[in-house]
């Protein structure tokens, strides 16, 4: 990098710490500390959902996923858009409703305390092991831009990303996404815009190209849906579960929406988001397409196809911009994951009683945590960005049951509800054990969930009155 370069880097993480002590002097409580107010902006609240759910794993995975191969990808990110109007019509009323600050006080509510704990250590473990992957992500691009290792790459990250996010809160958090959303995206228009004026060929001609070599593919209707994730049944109906799941009962997406005033909001920052994303997808997946040919399909280390482009190709000042994006996508999910680590500990596992210092004392743990995780990973052979998508099907199946099971009128007892719990994420082992792909494991862990619960509960049942 040259000084420019390193220029805009320290303005951008000087300006996003001092956003964050200025804006946490507005934090008179927990209240205002985890939720913002209730008084986010709707538009906000949904681009501060984009941002954290892409995070650097766009950045990462999803250029260069175009630039090994095609646009089946979009698979996914359209079955988004339909999972986040299951959560609208199901789950958003009810959160409104009970006027929650965390989604887990609806389990407590209505399974009692100690599920309510259960289902907030799921969740914090699912968080730690998927941001660790979002963190290890993060590395990777930094450590090959600048040349540290990776470890200082992760600790850099994670302290900047730390001091803004204890000392501004879920405000700052949500209001920096919004900046770091535009920030990243700007970073793919610039990338794309670079590459077409650099090619040797006209739009018309280069679009013509990747057409025939068939990059613009975005349906795959070949493959045993049941064995290849990218597959259109496969994909679509994993993206729909995916995003039921991680938009539905992961505290860290659905904060933002609680976030908002009333429930139309909520709504409206909810579904937009999808579309949103489906667009940022299109966005990258395009300027990986182009590198395609701009680089004239050399072979790259997977997921360092762009951090290549950036290093090798961009003048400076450009490459610094793209940093600065790359640093934004990270810090927009660490920052959030950090704030609904700890709002998740104070509320269903201290029950709520924690002062705005204490807090801030158990966000500073967390972070510390999630630092640790990052640093244990190892990259895999996979996209990073599969590896952190499959980690969370591990327990959205099970979380989503439990949440589905609070909607009917049974009175379970415990053992059985914890049953399922296990049973859910049991049978996503075993899915793995045989090769199912990825993205049937929520919707066949849900079923597990449903099945396991119900018929322990009538076992016990049957027990207790012959008893």
């Amino acid at each position: 990098m040259q000084a420019l370069d390193i220029a805009i880097i320290v303005f951008f993480l000087a300006g996003s710490i001092l956003l964050g002590f200025w804006q946490g002097k507005s934090n008179k409580n927990t209240g205002d500390y985890f939720l913002g107010g209730h008084k986010l902006p709707w538009i906000v609240a949904m681009l501060s959902i984009v941002a954290t759910e892409t995070s650097v794993l766009t950045f990462v995975s999803v250029p260069g996923i175009a630039y090994r191969g095609d646009w089946t990808f979009l698979q996914l990110p359209l079955g988004y858009i339909f999972g986040r109007m299951l959560v609208s019509v199901l789950l958003l009323p009810v959160y409104f409703r009970n006027g929650v600050t965390s989604i887990y006080e609806v389990i407590g509510t209505r399974f009692g305390s100690g599920m309510q704990k259960l289902a907030s250590v799921v969740f914090l473990v699912t968080r730690i092991l998927g941001d660790g992957v979002r963190f290890l992500a993060t590395g990777v691009v930094v450590q090959v831009v600048t040349g540290w290792s990776l470890p200082v790459s992760v600790m850099i990250i994670g302290i900047v990303t730390l001091a803004y996010t204890i000392s501004g809160g879920l405000k700052t958090v949500v209001w920096l996404d919004s900046i770091q959303f535009g920030l990243y995206l700007l970073g793919g228009v610039i990338t794309i815009t670079f590459i077409l004026i650099h090619l040797e060929t006209s739009l018309p001609e280069t679009l013509v190209a990747l057409a025939d070599s068939g990059k613009f593919t975005m349906l795959n209707t070949k493959g045993n849906i049941l064995f290849n994730p990218m597959s259109f049944g496969s994909a679509f109906i994993g993206g729909i579960f995916l995003s039921f799941a991680s938009h539905g009962i992961d505290y860290m997406m659905v904060q933002r929406a609680l976030g908002c005033g009333d429930l139309n909001s909520a709504r409206k920052a909810l579904i937009g988001s999808g579309f949103f994303v489906f667009f940022q997808f299109m966005i990258f997946l395009l300027a990986g397409s182009l590198m395609y040919l701009f680089m004239h399909d050399i072979p790259q280390a997977k997921d360092r196809e762009f951090a290549t482009f950036i290093v090798n190709y961009l003048p400076s000042g450009l490459k610094g911009v793209l940093l600065a994006g790359i640093l934004s996508a990270a810090m927009s999910t660490i920052s959030s994951s950090i704030n609904s680590l700890a709002a998740s500990t104070v509320t269903d596992l201290l029950g709520g009683r924690a002062s705005l210092g204490m807090s801030k004392i158990i966000s500073a743990g967390w972070a510390a945590v999630l630092i640790s995780i990052a640093l244990m990973f190892d990259e895999s052979d996979k996209a990073i960005i599969m590896m952190g998508l499959e980690i969370a099907s591990f327990t959205y199946g099970g979380l989503l049951g439990l949440f589905l099971l609070s909607r009917t009128n049974r009175h379970f007892q415990p053992a059985s509800l914890a049953a399922g719990l296990l049973a859910s994420m049991g049978i996503v082992f075993l899915l793995k054990l045989y090769g199912i792909a990825w993205t049937w494991y929520i919707l066949v862990s849900v079923i597990a969930n449903l099945f396991t619960a119900f018929i322990m509960d009538m076992l016990i049942t049957k027990r207790t009155k012959s008893g």
